[in-house]
C-alpha cells in the first residue's frame, strides 16, 4: 500500500547522496554524498558533513565498512552510479529550483522547512524517490533515471513504472515529500479509501499552491489519455466507490488496485487511470479549503477524512 519505501537494500539507505543548507532565503547548497563515497578523492567533505540519521553513515564500524564496500565493488551498482552521475552529476538547476519551492512552502506552511538535503543513488531505480523526516529530506537519484537511459528500459520494468523516472517528476516529488511527511494520520485505525485520497489530496493541493505552473500529468504521473479519463469519468468512479461501498472500506484487498501503483483500474477496463484516489482527493480537499477558510497548517493537521468530505460538498 501506500507511504511504502522500497529500497535495494537497508545498507544502501547509507549511501545517501547529500545534504542541501539552507543559505539565506531562498538559496540551497547540495553536498553530494555518492561522489564523496563513491569517488572520495576528489571531494574536501568529510564523515562528518554527513551525521545524519537519514544516511546512516557509520564509518568507523567495521561490518558498516565491509557492507559499504560490497555495495560500493558491485558491477551493476558502480555502472548505475556512473550512469546516474552523467545525468545529475551538476545539481545547480535543482538547488535553484528546489531553493524557490522551499521558501514558497514555508511562506504556505511554516512547519514545512526543511534545512538539510540529501540524495542518494540505491540502484533500486523505482520506489521512493523523495522522503522526508524532521529538517531532512532525502532524494534517491537513480529513480529519475530510466526514462532517460534505454538500457534500463530492457531490465524488465514495465513502462508504466518507467515512463516517471525522469527528471521533470523531481522537483514535484520533492515538494511533495515535503508536505507528506507533515500530515497527520489517524492513529489506531485500518486507512479508508477515502482516508487514503484525502491525504493524497492534501499533498497535491499544496503542491499545485507551491508549483503552480506544473502540469497535471506530472503532478498525477498520468498520461495525457490518464488524465482526460479520469476526467471524463470521475462521476462513474465515484458512483461505482458509492455502490460497491468502497469509500469507507479499509479492505486492503478490495483497496490495494484502487490506490496503489499500476498500469490501470481493473474494475474500470483498460484504459482507465490508475489511483483514483488521488484525484477524487484533491477535488476533495480543494473545495474544502474553498469553502472552509481553513490554512494549510490546518488542513494538515486535520484527520478526519470524512469531515473534510461533508464540509467541502464535493460531489462530482
Amino acid at each position: 500500500m501506500k507511504y511504502r519505501y522500497w529500497l535495494f537494500a537497508a545498507v544502501a539507505m547509507a549511501f545517501v547522496t547529500t545534504s542541501c543548507i539552507h543559505k539565506g532565503g531562498d538559496s540551497v547548497k547540495i553536498l553530494r554524498f555518492d561522489q564523496f563515497v563513491f569517488n572520495p578523492e576528489s571531494h574536501p567533505e568529510s564523515a562528518d558533513d554527513f551525521n545524519t540519521p537519514l544516511l546512516n553513515y557509520y564509518p568507523d564500524d567495521p561490518n558498516y565498512a565491509d557492507a559499504l564496500a560490497a555495495f560500493l565493488d558491485d558491477p551493476f551498482v558502480q555502472h548505475i552510479y556512473h550512469l546516474t552521475d552523467s545525468l545529475y552529476g551538476d545539481l545547480s538547476w535543482l538547488e535553484e529550483e528546489l531553493g524557490e519551492a522551499m521558501a514558497r512552502a514555508r511562506a504556505l506552511c511554516p512547519e514545512v522547512d526543511y534545512e538539510r538535503f540529501y540524495t542518494i543513488v540505491t540502484a533500486d531505480l523505482y520506489g521512493v524517490g523523495v522522503f522526508c523526516y524532521e529538517k531532512d529530506m532525502v532524494i534517491d537519484l537513480d529513480n529519475y533515471l530510466a526514462k532517460h537511459v534505454p538500457e534500463l528500459q530492457e531490465l524488465g520494468l514495465p513502462l508504466y513504472l518507467t515512463r516517471s523516472c525522469g527528471r521533470e517528476y523531481l522537483l514535484h516529488d520533492c515538494v511533495a515529500a515535503a508536505a507528506r511527511f507533515h500530515i497527520a494520520q489517524p492513529e489506531g485505525i485500518e486507512m479508508t479509501y477515502l482516508d487514503y485520497a484525502v491525504a493524497e489530496g492534501k499533498v497535491l493541493y499544496f503542491a499545485e499552491q507551491v508549483l503552480p505552473s506544473v502540469q497535471d500529468t506530472i503532478r498525477l504521473r498520468y498520461t495525457a489519455d490518464q488524465l482526460r479519463w479520469m476526467k471524463d469519468n470521475t462521476t462513474n468512479v465515484w458512483g461505482w466507490l458509492i455502490q460497491n461501498n468502497a469509500l469507507f472500506s479499509n479492505d486492503h484487498g478490495k483497496l490495494n488496485n484502487l490506490v496503489d501503483v499500476a498500469p490501470k483500474t481493473n474494475v474500470f477496463g483498460d484504459d482507465s487511470a490508475p489511483r483514483t484516489d488521488e484525484w477524487i482527493g484533491w477535488q476533495i480537499v480543494r473545495q474544502y479549503m474553498k469553502k472552509s477558510g481553513s490554512t494549510i497548517s490546518d488542513l494538515f493537521a486535520e484527520t478526519d477524512s470524512r469531515k473534510i468530505l461533508e464540509e467541502s460538498g464535493w460531489r462530482p
